[in-house]
């Protein structure tokens, strides 16, 4: 990688609107995950909620990681 993953993602997120939507919405999905982790019990509706959390976290980020490979390929020096 020519770039560093950071500054790859920093230059994403000021430049690239849908990008910094999938940021967004990774930290949402964090922080609601966070709250859920944190109760002592959950219902059978926060648990799925918690496992579709989980998935569309894991979904984002891998959509980014793609968009910060495809960055740094057409970007080589």
């Amino acid at each position: 990688m020519s770039n560093s993953i950071a500054d790859i993602q920093q230059i994403l997120t000021t430049e690239d609107p849908e990008f910094r939507q999938w940021v967004e919405e990774h930290h949402e999905c964090e922080d609601r995950l966070h709250q859920l982790i944190s109760k002592s019990q959950i219902t059978a509706e926060e648990e799925i909620e918690e496992k579709r959390l989980k998935k569309r976290k894991l979904h984002l980020k891998d959509q980014m990681a793609q968009r910060i490979r495809t960055y740094d390929t057409a970007h080589v020096a």
